[in-house]
């Protein structure tokens, strides 16, 4: 669910080459598929005759791409970004881009470098200045800089990309002297998702495979940890692994399969529904013997699936417990306190004829501060319900991620770093609180090609 105690780091990009000259049209359903990543900006640019055109701004796909602003657009090729973040000023919205001396890139995304304030030092001593303070601004201009230095667009960006940290799915689109390209990056251990998809008339990039299902590609496979793609009128033409890992951890951030990502997509060779699917029976595997309850209730969107594993696994009857308002924009973005949380109440309301008087088991996907699942258990007893069994379908998560995959929380914020289980349960009002165990979630992904980095619950 999308609550301002939730994780918020997550970015989706795309990007397109195609034979035809609708690549931004493309690109817009791509970004309207991928908006569950990032809500507050979006940008598209395209190549016109040697320059990039490129539209972007705070707010909806839909809000910023009206009046016909795709139809000055026209082009064979494409990229795309949804942004999620606290910042929404304009110049820190992607795609970034940045002229060089022999031609001009746009760079889209989806991570977090974590060695950006060195890379923007180094730039300035250059001469470079910034407008905006994000890290695609920095990452566009420090690839500008080693495609200027390697007189090559496809060196450059591999040479730039093998001295970036972090988490980080990248994709480049460049022109000038050589000819029109794609370039798709993801970084050497695996954190973020991309995947690639093709048609007869071209290649797509995605973060997630469902944006190439819509778009009508058909889902080719997933970019490897550390692989460089080059896509070139259309086509692969160069596709190798060149990046080296530079931390023990390796595989992708488990939290694309317990709440980023949709549904539909799959990740790594596992289907996200399947895998939330998963985590729903082996919470019933590790708890049923423990709760005794008439219904059991998924808290909309991210933990249905896991609600509704629960309830294949124990025949317990899963019901619809709340209404959701999908026109409430995302309640962290309002000044105070008291607003967000009338604006979380604004987007689930209980249903109380399914839940009145009943013993229910709650599912959730994670808590991190707790304040919004104190409100929804709150509410639920507001209307009758007897009791409120709580279920997470991730561990209690108590560590900051290091590698940028999730928000930058202060280790004392997050409610399992400093609180037991039972105040935590305290805490938010339920009758009963208990989180499925790492070697439960291990097993809820294990077909997924990667390992799964669960650094934020382990910190190893």
């Amino acid at each position: 669910m999308i609550y301002a105690d939730k994780i918020r780091e997550r970015c989706a990009v795309f990007g397109v080459s195609i034979d035809g000259t609708y690549a931004a049209e493309i690109t817009y359903n791509a970004l309207l598929t991928l908006q569950h990543r990032g809500q507050e900006g979006a940008g598209i640019a395209v190549i016109n005759d040697k320059t990039i055109d490129c539209k972007k701004d705070a707010g909806l796909v839909t809000e910023i791409f009206s009046n016909g602003a795709l139809n000055k657009m026209q082009s064979g090729i494409a990229v795309g970004h949804c942004l999620c973040s606290s910042s929404s000023e304009v110049d820190d919205i992607q795609p970034a881009v940045t002229e060089y001396l022999t031609g001009r890139i746009a760079a889209v995304l989806n991570g977090r470098i974590a060695n950006v304030r060195t890379l923007r030092e180094e730039l300035m001593t250059y001469g470079l200045s910034f407008a905006g303070t994000s890290d695609g601004e920095v990452l566009s201009k420090f690839l500008a800089y080693h495609c200027m230095i390697t007189e090559d667009v496809l060196e450059g960006v591999k040479q730039a990309a093998g001295l970036l940290e972090g988490s980080f799915s990248l994709i480049v689109m460049s022109t000038g002297k050589e000819n029109n390209k794609l370039i798709a990056v993801r970084d050497a251990s695996g954190f973020r998702p991309l995947c690639i998809g093709v048609n007869a008339h071209g290649t797509a990039v995605a973060s997630e495979s469902c944006a190439l299902d819509v778009c009508g590609f058909g889902f080719s496979r997933n970019i490897e940890p550390g692989e460089v793609v080059q896509i070139e009128d259309g086509r692969i033409t160069y596709e190798q692994v060149v990046l080296t890992r530079k931390t023990k951890n390796t595989g992708l951030c488990v939290f694309e399969y317990v709440y980023l990502a949709r549904p539909d997509s799959f990740m790594d060779n596992l289907s996200v529904y399947e895998a939330r699917v998963n985590m729903g029976r082996i919470l019933a595997q590790e708890n049923k013997d423990k709760i005794e309850a008439d219904i059991i209730c998924g808290v909309p969107d991210s933990g249905m699936e896991s609600a509704l594993g629960y309830s294949l696994e124990t025949g317990i009857p899963l019901v619809p417990g709340f209404m959701r308002n999908r026109y409430i924009g995302r309640s962290y973005i309002y000044p105070t306190r008291s607003m967000r949380e009338n604006a979380v109440k604004l987007k689930l309301n209980p249903l109380k004829l399914n839940v009145e008087n009943k013993r229910i088991i709650l599912v959730d996907d994670s808590i991190v501060r707790g304040t919004s699942t104190a409100h929804v258990v709150r509410e639920l007893k507001n209307v009758g319900v007897r009791e409120v069994h709580m279920l997470v379908s991730s561990p209690p998560r108590k560590y900051s991620c290091r590698f940028g995959c999730t928000d930058e929380e202060k280790e004392e914020d997050l409610l399992a770093n400093r609180m037991s289980l039972e105040a935590i349960r305290e805490k938010i009002g339920a009758d009963s609180l208990n989180y499925i165990s790492i070697e439960g979630l291990k097993r809820a992904c294990q077909k997924c090609a990667l390992p799964q980095c669960l650094q934020c619950f382990i910190n190893g």
